[in-house]
């Protein structure tokens, strides 16, 4: 009998005697079914629903098929499953499972009012993007952008969930700051040449706390690192003693913020701090000693060695005070490396070498926080020509990581996944592939037998379910 030939089919290379084919006949099947857990994240935090309520909708409800919560949803799960443009979106409006996470009731899409846009349950990249392209002055009366977004609120957001993700109030918070750079590639307004990065770019505030975000500010490189660090500043703590009176506060951050400005808010604001202080000839001169002692242990053992001293200091001009400084005297092989820090911080409370090690090399952690950001859910991807319109794409990333951060300190808690990258988390959780059949009572997904991990999936959406009381409620 003669073998039959379908036209449709994709060959690959044979195995053995067996042909390899492929066939596009599969049905509806998804590779990121996994991101059904980010549903589940969702509905304990309201992060993407209260975001949606930070825009004011002008259009016409009777034209309205997308809400803006539907839109907002779209493009924040597209983030956190890793589809970084807009374009992608041209794609993923044909997709049931994104169509079912944005709380479409049909997520065929099959109930569409115009004919050639049945099948496609989501909105396409020129919908999406009157969200970051209304102008502030929107209304009815514009013609196409009529979707105006509140920054401000957008960026109380982070801090009310921040606040919300703590069952009752800690003894003290650590507040991270850190400047990084964000490379722009067009002309995009606010982008300027900076001379320490080599590249145009912009130069977004970060604020972390441990693993919360609590800002992501977009500016302009022509401008000090720590610029705006004192208001930002400001409004979290007054936030945060406004919900925990008696929380005890700690500043943490690199040279780039030892600002006066910044130390004297602190002092007279009952705020701690511990901040890198770059080195110069005075500072270098209190470590000569214990340099050369560390540079004797280090040539007797062959191995790095470290002494710290700890001194009041005040720089000629710039400092209205005299503050506590910690020096440490580190002897690499072939080379010395001293550093230093100030803090407001008591020598009762924190010797120089734990205050050094153990509370200000603790913020290398926050700068991991970023890379995830910046890298994994594409905080960098600032391409539209208002900086406005780059400063609401750096809120869609930063819910985006609110979202997978949440999925990890409460589903992957006790999992061997507790401490995995948001990259890892989306590779082993959410990229997964499943077949969806949907019937007028059910949606039923169809997972692979074959996935390795589905002890953990399991477990992730038992502590996801279980998870109740005040530092989960949606708000």
């Amino acid at each position: 009998m003669q073998t039959q030939c379908n036209t449709d089919a994709v060959r690959f290379q044979p195995l053995g005697r067996r042909d390899v084919v492929g066939l596009f006949d599969g049905g509806n099947i998804t590779s990121d079914a996994g991101a059904l857990l980010l549903r589940e994240v969702e509905n304990k935090l309201g992060a993407i629903r209260r975001l949606a309520n930070c825009f004011t909708d002008h259009r016409d409800p009777d034209r309205v098929e997308h809400s803006v919560e539907q839109l907002v949803a779209q493009r924040v799960y597209g983030l956190a499953m890793g589809y970084e443009d807009l374009n992608d979106h041209d794609e993923l409006r044909h997709d049931p499972l994104l169509a079912i996470l944005v709380e479409k009731h049909d997520p065929t899409g099959q109930d569409r009012r115009r004919e050639q846009d049945r099948g496609k349950a989501l909105a396409g990249k020129s919908t999406l993007n009157r969200l970051e392209l209304s102008p502030p002055g929107a209304s009815e009366n514009s013609r196409y952008k009529k979707i105006t977004a509140c920054l401000a609120k957008m960026e109380s957001l982070l801090t009310d969930l921040f606040l919300e993700a703590h069952a009752a109030p800690p003894k003290e918070i650590i507040l991270d700051f850190d400047a990084t750079d964000d490379p722009v590639h067009g002309d995009q307004l606010g982008r300027f040449f900076h001379g320490y990065y080599h590249e145009y770019c912009y130069m977004p505030l970060y604020v972390f706390s441990g693993e919360h975000l609590l800002c992501a500010q977009l500016r302009p490189a022509d401008q000090d690192g720590a610029a705006g660090s004192v208001e930002k500043l400001a409004a979290i703590v007054s936030r945060v003693r406004e919900a925990w009176p008696d929380v005890r506060i700690v500043v943490r951050a690199d040279s780039g913020f030892c600002r006066e400005n910044l130390m004297r808010w602190c002092e007279q604001n009952d705020v701690d701090y511990v901040l890198g202080l770059a080195k110069n000839e005075r500072l270098s001169g209190e470590l000569d000693m214990h340099l050369s002692l560390a540079a004797a242990e280090c040539e007797a053992t062959g191995k790095a060695a470290r002494r710290f001293k700890d001194f009041v200091y005040q720089t000629r001009t710039s400092w209205s005070r005299a503050r506590r400084v910690i020096g440490k005297a580190e002897q690499l092989p072939g080379r010395a490396n001293p550093r230093f820090i100030v803090t407001s911080l008591s020598a009762d409370a924190h010797d120089g070498r734990s205050l050094y090690e153990d509370v200000y090399c603790a913020r290398g952690d926050m700068e991991n926080r970023i890379k995830e950001q910046q890298l994994m859910l594409f905080a960098d991807r600032t391409s539209a020509e208002d900086m406005r319109a780059n400063q609401i794409r750096l809120y869609f990333s930063s819910i985006a990581y609110t979202l997978l951060a949440g999925l990890r300190r409460i589903g992957l808690a006790g999992t061997s996944l507790a401490k995995s990258q948001c990259g890892t988390i989306r590779v082993k959780l959410l990229k997964i592939g499943a077949c969806i059949r949907v019937t007028a009572r059910k949606i039923w997904f169809a997972f692979s037998q074959s996935y390795p991990y589905r002890a953990e999936f399991e477990q992730v959406l038992s502590n996801l379910r279980s998870a109740c009381g005040p530092a989960f409620a949606p708000g």
